[in-house]
């Protein structure tokens, strides 16, 4: 029983030392943008002596005239209408093979399972080519308008698998009261779908959100950056680092995602698991 107690005792204490230490890179970039910039390097320790706020200051003043906020509004405002894109057309596909009877259904649900498997790079210059020949290069277009196509195939089959849970005697009722596909999907599957709406909305978000490769291709108008983009600035801008100010938005930055992720963290674990255990 001591035994038992006491691999339980040693299990627990390396779980809680291997979290200490993935936190403590977070930890420590917190204590950074509360630090002045001559001791920001020259300490392990987590707690800033003394403490300064001037690089939340500096952060927020942002570069070359344009405050922090612009940047923020900018990714706000492509989240949002990737959020939206993504649960519109995500939502619709999944239910056309979850509950749609149409030829071939199989092999283009198979097409669209394959297309998750193409890696970015493959799409990058064919996408670029289109994106500038329809005049959208430096624009939020690239960044948002494919969402509204259902682009990503992860969604669609989350849609697909959750849509496949509900049981088919709701559709066969409603439909014995007069009710035809599109009043099945708006009355009984959207309402009874919110976890996997939640769940989407929250990967869109947080996908989108810390995007920066796409991000850097599509924009080059300073007016425009997103968040990700405006943190580089503060490394290269002018052959200057200004690692306070860094470190000061960066931290701003998370604080959309925990926001998310703890107010939604109930129906985002619902909808995995929901997802993957139907079928």
């Amino acid at each position: 029983m001591k035994k038992r107690m006491w691999k339980n005792a040693l299990f627990h204490i390396l779980i809680i030392l291997t979290g200490l230490s993935m936190v403590y890179p977070l930890l420590w970039m917190l204590r950074s943008s509360f630090s002045d910039r001559t001791k920001m390097f020259s300490s392990v320790s987590l707690w800033p002596d003394p403490i300064v706020l001037s690089n939340y200051a500096e952060g927020w003043r942002g570069l070359s005239g344009i405050t922090f906020s612009t940047f923020f509004l900018n990714s706000f405002l492509i989240v949002l209408l990737v959020m939206a894109g993504t649960v519109f057309s995500s939502i619709l596909a999944g239910y056309a093979f979850a509950r749609v009877k149409f030829r071939m259904r199989g092999f283009w649900f198979t097409i669209m399972m394959g297309t998750m498997m193409l890696p970015l790079h493959v799409k990058l210059v064919p996408q670029y080519i289109v994106f500038y020949k329809l005049g959208w290069v430096n624009t939020f277009l690239p960044l948002a308008v494919p969402s509204f196509f259902g682009i990503n195939g992860f969604f669609i089959f989350l849609f697909t698998q959750f849509m496949r849970g509900i049981p088919q005697e709701l559709d066969e009722a409603a439909t014995i009261d007069g009710c035809h596909h599109f009043q099945l999907f708006a009355r009984i599957h959207v309402p009874l779908s919110v976890p996997a709406i939640i769940t989407a909305s929250i990967f869109a978000f947080l996908w989108t959100w810390n995007d920066f490769f796409t991000q850097m291709l599509y924009l080059s108008d300073i007016k425009k950056f997103t968040v990700a983009l405006a943190l580089r600035m503060f490394i290269d801008s002018q052959g200057q680092s200004s690692w306070g100010a860094l470190f000061a938005m960066s931290i701003l930055s998370l604080i959309p995602l925990f926001v998310m992720f703890i107010a939604f963290q109930k129906y985002l674990v619902e909808g995995i698991t929901a997802g993957s255990i139907k079928g």
